[in-house]
């Protein structure tokens, strides 16, 4: 009778352990999890969300630059920060202003270098002094205060239109170079 009753326990035990089990199972798994891409498990694993992101970089009391975003997703294992709908500026020794604007960019916070780019129209840099630049990628590379493209690129102002491959800028004496495959047209200003 003895064993009748410890079968019946050890039944009753297992029942319960079997049901403490699937619980934890439903609550704690999650579904779905082997059929998203891993470019939705990193977008969702961002250690925060900003709205309006705002990064400004000073030397001392001078503004150098400052990235404005309409979301930056940040992620403090790989000192980024993923930009959605991007406005950089970039100011001069004279305080004059490089405006650059992209549909998405990411910023290295450890570096202070940043990368924007379009999809669908070309990244549109003006200057002060009368250039617009077009081109679909930038790279801004803090510590020379440069910014670069390999892609094509397009400087139209003061009645020229240059066009070329890749670009170099250099902010501390504001030139700009295009690098490969240059041309000059004179054009009517406008």
């Amino acid at each position: 009778m003895w064993e009748r009753w410890f079968r019946r326990g050890l039944l009753a035990l297992s029942v319960v352990l079997a049901s403490f089990l699937g619980y934890l199972l439903v609550t704690r798994s999650n579904p779905g999890a082997s059929t998203r891409s891993v470019t939705t498990v990193g977008a969702e694993s961002a250690d925060a969300r900003i709205q309006d992101f705002t990064y400004t970089q000073t030397n001392g009391d001078i503004v150098q630059w400052k990235v404005q975003a309409e979301q930056a997703r940040l992620f403090e294992k790989d000192s980024q920060a993923i930009l959605s709908n991007v406005q950089v500026t970039l100011y001069g020794k004279q305080g004059q202003e490089l405006t650059l604007s992209g549909d998405e960019g990411m910023l290295d916070t450890q570096t202070k270098n940043f990368q924007l780019s379009n999809r669908a129209t070309p990244i549109v840099v003006e200057t002060q002094s009368g250039y617009t630049i077009h081109t679909n990628h930038l790279l801004w590379t803090d510590a020379r205060h440069e910014i670069q493209t390999a892609d094509h690129v397009t400087i139209n102002g003061h009645g020229l239109q240059v066009t070329g491959m890749g670009l170099l800028g250099k902010m501390d004496t504001e030139e700009f170079q295009v690098l490969d495959d240059v041309r000059v047209d004179v054009v009517p200003a406008s």
